[in-house]
């Protein structure tokens, strides 16, 4: 019992802290070249639509509003991104643990790119891989550049994680 505390609690810290590390590549994105940040509050709008069986909309904007939308979106984006270090570990094994390397971190943190493509961006409207953006190409490099920050960040964590 103690050890699988202990394993989540690892995996955990991983997904928090690699996901803070995608926010801080957003950021800083955002404070260099004016890139948006991501809209963490729609990303809340669209899982707070589900109770209303609701899972695609032709326009997030457009879409209702839901009570608590913006802590919704924020607890989703770092609850996917303990997921992901989970996904990882499943991936890469438990001893990954123990010597993280980064060719595993990074080949997990590109491939979660197909979650925004084929689940999310078209259930907010954005069509598959958001072929319905004003600037699909844009949108969908700056989506594969951020998964493979988070692929990065997942490797660093691990790194830190380890020698505490």
């Amino acid at each position: 019992m103690e050890e699988t505390l202990g394993l989540a609690l690892r995996i955990a810290s991983i997904g928090v802290g690699a996901t803070l590390i995608l926010d801080a590549w957003s950021f800083l994105l955002q404070r260099t070249f004016g890139a948006p940040f991501p809209n963490y509050t729609m990303v809340g709008r669209w899982i707070g639509n589900f109770g209303r069986g609701r899972f695609a909309h032709e326009s997030m904007g457009a879409a209702p509003p839901v009570a608590g939308e913006r802590l919704i979106g924020w607890a989703a984006h770092y609850a996917i991104g303990i997921l992901y270090a989970a996904l990882l570990v499943g991936f890469a094994g438990v001893n990954w643990l123990s010597a993280p390397t980064l060719p595993p971190a990074l080949i997990v943190g590109v491939a979660t790119v197909v979650a925004p493509f084929f689940v999310m961006q078209p259930g907010m409207g954005l069509g598959v891989a958001s072929s319905k953006a004003p600037n699909p190409n844009v949108a969908r490099l700056r989506s594969l550049a951020a998964h493979a920050a988070f692929g990065f960040g997942l490797y660093l964590t691990a790194l830190f994680v380890t020698k505490i």
